[in-house]
């Protein structure tokens, strides 16, 4: 397989079909756009579970990505997409960033719950776009945009349906869209807990990448706590 591109978690090669590329997960843990690194034995393998149970529990529900199939424990096939620049972040709670940027009380809960958009450019540190900044940058079009936040907020309400049951709070996460060669947008990247915070219920306890942001403990042993409570 050739390289296609290495991201700070993944490695995405070319496959035997034209519109189709495989994705490796890697082992390596990164925080602060990349100035933190290192290499945890079995994340990738970790990480894929939770993309494959959440991905699995979208598709049930009608929401497209992707997903072509799942080939092994850390390598998935998908479809090659165009991914657009920008990252979507709901936020159900106050956490992490925008508690730093703008003061929020951390715990404070969003209702409805609010929808961020940010560069996806680590050379600038994604910086938070506005609507003006999408229209000056032609980053996506109005109508592309509208569906995936409307996306974004159907899947917020699938997976706090699904760990509410578990006794999981989700704070946060991270959505990434792309553009398919037939023009259909999809659901890409991962649903991770590199990418979505989740805390015990009642408590601010974090089962996600914060234990390693915040040196809080052991983050393997951590997503492993997180796929039992899951039943993965």
């Amino acid at each position: 397989m050739k390289l296609l591109y290495e991201g700070k978690a993944k490695k995405i090669y070319n496959s035997d079909q034209s519109d189709q590329v495989i994705i490796e997960f890697k082992d390596d843990a990164t925080a602060f756009n990349g100035l933190k690194k290192d290499s945890l034995d079995g994340k990738g393998k970790i990480n894929l579970k939770f993309t494959r149970y959440f991905f699995d529990l979208l598709h049930s529900h009608g929401i497209k990505s992707h997903v072509v199939s799942f080939l092994d424990e850390t390598t998935l096939k998908a479809k090659k997409v165009d991914i657009f620049q920008i990252e979507l972040v709901v936020r159900n709670y106050a956490a992490g960033s925008i508690c730093k940027r703008l003061g929020f009380e951390k715990g404070i809960k969003f209702s409805p719950p609010m929808v961020e958009l940010f560069l996806k450019d680590d050379s600038l540190g994604d910086p938070l776009l506005c609507k003006s900044h999408l229209k000056y940058m032609n980053l996506i079009a109005e109508e592309d945009l509208l569906f995936i936040e409307k996306q974004a907020l159907k899947i917020n309400d699938i997976l706090i349906e699904c760990l509410d049951s578990k006794g999981i709070t989700l704070v946060d996460y991270k959505l990434e869209f792309g553009k398919a060669q037939d023009g259909e947008i999809l659901l890409a990247d991962e649903i991770s807990p590199d990418n979505c915070r989740f805390w015990v219920k009642g408590t601010m306890e974090s089962l996600d990448k914060d234990v390693y942001r915040e040196d809080k403990g052991d983050l393997v042993q951590s997503y492993g706590r997180l796929l039992e409570i899951l039943g993965i």
